[in-house]
């Protein structure tokens, strides 16, 4: 090819790809607006602990899942203070997790993020000494074999009666991380399989499909959790209630509990398009299947442009405007959005 038409050959392939996804999106001001948040959840005492700020769902979770995807896209050297603080707080008293309402989330969430930390390098004492626990935590019998307990305060999406099964699935994500050897070590294996079998129980009634799709983003790391038939038919009926946006309502990712005092939601969420994009993406889908194309755009045209964040609001209550409470859902949207978008390629 010629060198004069490379330069014009280059800026057509990038006007493309922006077309494609709807328009431009920026993850310096994604990865700003989730470290301002950062910087305040430090600060809030109902945060605080001896160890250090507690790891929520909502914005813990969702920092130390896309903020490593965000610094590698932006080419920033070193983690975050931020998430030095909320690993640092995973690893106080690792192994030996004391009695208490978070336990459980907090050794699935030690054995999650440490496990990743070790990613192709041997296991570390840390980490393996945060799955020895979380094996210990496992139960053993009734319905709940192969689960954990799991914070349940009827706050959606997240911690409702039914969130022991999406957080089962983080565990299976965590074991995944691990890798095939440590799973099937003699010791281990007993409880990937009572794992596995928990995951792949007939799915109660109430249970919404936003942690159905947890199993589902788990396989992607351990393919015995669903057969091939079970994948495809599972991706085919998220996809099957996608907006003509190309987005996905909160509803649709249900069913979720009656909240009288939640705020009034209409039309797609934000939440709910970067969550199901990111795990059909992790489950094979690719960002040019048509319909995946099509959530991408929505996704990417969605970003408020002064804060960086994908604007979302409470399913559960109605809080003070700009309270610490009523950005929850909004730092999981944008960690949510962030993550589907450099996933794929964007």
């Amino acid at each position: 090819m010629s060198r004069r038409f490379a330069p014009l050959l280059v800026a057509m392939l990038c006007l493309q790809a922006t077309d494609a996804f709807g328009g431009e999106w920026s993850p310096e001001r994604a990865a700003s607006y989730l470290d301002r948040r950062l910087e305040q959840w430090f600060a809030w005492k109902p945060a605080a602990s001896a160890d250090g700020p507690c790891v929520s769902c909502h914005t813990g979770m969702t920092y130390l899942m896309a903020r490593p995807l965000l610094r590698r896209r932006l080419g920033e050297p070193q983690p975050t203070p931020y998430e030095r603080g909320l690993l640092d707080r995973l690893r106080a008293s690792v192994g030996e997790k004391p009695e208490s309402y978070l336990q459980g989330v907090e050794v699935i969430f030690a054995a999650l993020f440490l496990s990743e930390q070790d990613a192709r390098q041997p296991m570390s004492t840390a980490t393996r000494r945060a799955f020895d626990q979380l094996w210990m935590l496992q139960a053993t019998d009734g319905p709940s074999k192969g689960s954990w307990a799991w914070l349940s305060v009827d706050l959606d999406p997240w911690e409702h009666a039914e969130s022991a099964y999406f957080g089962a699935a983080l565990a299976a994500l965590a074991l995944g991380h691990a890798g095939q050897a440590y799973a099937d070590g003699r010791t281990v294996a007993p409880h990937a399989s009572a794992l596995t079998a928990y995951l792949r129980a007939p799915p109660s009634a109430r249970r919404p499909q936003h942690d159905t799709l947890a199993s589902l983003w788990a396989s992607s790391r351990r393919r015995d959790l669903l057969l091939e038939p079970e994948r495809r038919a599972l991706v085919a009926d998220v996809l099957s209630k996608q907006q003509p946006d190309g987005g996905w309502t909160l509803s649709s990712i249900g069913p979720w509990a009656a909240h009288p005092q939640k705020p009034p939601v209409s039309g797609s969420s934000s939440y709910a398009t970067g969550y199901v994009t990111y795990v059909l993406q992790r489950a094979g889908v690719g960002h040019s299947e048509p319909r995946l194309a099509r959530a991408l755009s929505w996704l990417a045209s969605r970003q408020d442009r002064d804060t960086g964040a994908w604007p979302e609001v409470s399913m559960n209550k109605r809080y003070p405007a700009g309270s610490m409470e009523s950005f929850f859902m909004q730092d999981a949207a944008t960690a949510f959005a962030s993550m589907a978008l450099i996933e794929a390629g964007h």
